[in-house]
């Protein structure tokens, strides 16, 4: 397993094919594995560096507090280990947040900005409903394989669930690999809780595409115009009837965009 180490802790990566470099942050709880409907696309056109945050998969899960701008500076510190000087960033939930913080505390190594299902925290975000923050956060006495199975209407459509089996049952065998410990996954949301970039959004001039699935109940959409209004000319997609992982329900829509917002900036 390749792993390196970055700002004080031994991080776990992959790179998959050749090109210009594009780097993957996961969200919240969730690891590398979680893009495995993202690498074969993408891979096919640029390299993808996906790797495991700080609390997370194969990653070190250090005794201490969490923030966005220390997991923005984990990320800085192993694209300096890989030798990469800039390159396009992708964030999805959590990962948007890193990305955020990554162009504005080191605009240098960004080229482009992917933001998927992400906010711009603090008191201009639209946080969850109460009701859908106790259900997502209600983990006592559930196996791993419980809470994913509990949360399913938070990532994908009730079509999706109900007409595709199969992908779901992948969803669970994918997702139990390298699960977090609860410790760690308490230590990476405390750190969501204080993401706030709202007052510092109009420094990003990295060119930026806005991800959103109309139908999310964890990040709602309305955060999606927040950040667009915020980030100098920026551009917004809303996928109908997306939900939080609507980048592995839409995965050949979303990886199309992706591609094209890439490739049109020359």
């Amino acid at each position: 397993m390749p792993k390196i180490q970055a700002n004080g802790i031994e991080m776990y990566y992959e790179v998959h094919g050749r090109g210009r470099p594009l780097v993957f942050i996961m969200g919240l709880r969730r690891n590398a594995e979680w893009w495995y409907r993202q690498i074969p696309d993408l891979s096919a056109a640029f390299q993808v560096v996906v790797f495991d945050n700080r609390g997370a998969g194969r990653t070190d899960k250090p005794a201490m507090d969490y923030s966005i701008p220390l997991f923005a500076d984990d990320t800085a510190a192993l694209l300096d280990g890989l030798g990469l000087d800039c390159c396009h960033v992708l964030g999805v939930s959590m990962g948007g947040y890193i990305a955020q913080e990554l162009a504005l505390r080191h605009p240098e190594r960004v080229e482009s900005l992917v933001l998927g299902c992400s906010s711009p925290g603090g008191e201009l975000a639209v946080p969850m409903s109460p009701e859908r923050r106790e259900k997502f956060t209600a983990i006592e006495g559930l196996t791993p394989e419980q809470i994913l199975r509990k949360d399913m209407d938070i990532y994908f459509s009730e079509a999706f669930v109900r007409d595709h089996p199969d992908r779901i049952e992948e969803f669970i065998r994918i997702s139990m690999r390298h699960y977090q410990p609860a410790e760690a996954f308490v230590r990476q949301f405390e750190a969501c809780l204080k993401h706030d970039t709202a007052d510092r959004l109009g420094r990003i001039a990295a060119p930026t595409l806005i991800v959103h699935g109309d139908d999310d109940s964890l990040v709602p959409p309305v955060n999606s115009d927040i950040l667009a209004r915020l980030i100098p000319g920026s551009e917004k997609v809303l996928i109908p009837g997306g939900r939080h992982a609507f980048f592995m329900e839409f995965d050949e829509m979303f990886n199309r965009k992706v591609i094209d917002f890439i490739n049109g900036l020359g």
